[in-house]
């Protein structure tokens, strides 16, 4: 009985040794670089009640490379699905920079600029002020989007 044993350990052994390299060897080694990005403040709160037809700067907003390598980085603005807010439109928005490269670690202040138009809507606004990565894609390797967002609220009142 204990030589049957052995003899289905050693089979077992050898075929996962067996699998094991055929893993090893077969397998491409994919070397990981982690993407990643960090936005310094959490929420904007324009207390003050805006007025379409007119321009606002928002607090600017600290964009940091939390990935180990070096990415391109844009921003935009996003909302929620069924929102009970408002949604701002996208061109009401100025960033500057809107795209910018940054090396790990490192920190770009984006200056926001919002531009309401004369037919604004008046009521209650929220949006996500964000930045993620340009680059969903590299050498054929695609990657999962990352992103990092301000949420933002403002009241829209009608202009005299």
């Amino acid at each position: 009985m204990s030589q049957i044993l052995a003899r289905r350990f050693a089979w077992v052994s050898s075929l996962f040794v067996l699998v094991a390299g055929i893993m090893f060897f077969c397998l491409p080694n994919v070397a990981q670089a982690a993407i990643g990005v960090g936005v310094g403040s959490g929420k904007i709160q324009v207390d003050d009640e805006l007025k379409p037809g007119s321009v606002y700067e928002l607090p600017p907003i600290s964009v940091t490379n939390t990935g180990d390598e070096t990415g391109e980085y844009e921003m935009a603005i996003t909302y929620h699905e069924q929102q009970t807010e408002l949604e701002p439109k996208n061109e009401w928005f100025i960033f500057t920079p809107k795209t910018f490269r940054l090396a790990p670690k490192e920190v770009q202040v984006v200056k926001v600029t919002l531009n309401l138009p004369v037919q604004t809507f008046p009521g209650e606004y929220f949006g996500y002020l964000e930045s993620h990565p340009l680059s969903v894609s590299d050498n054929g390797v695609t990657r999962v989007g990352v992103a990092a967002a301000a949420k933002l609220y403002f009241t829209v009142v009608p202009a005299n």
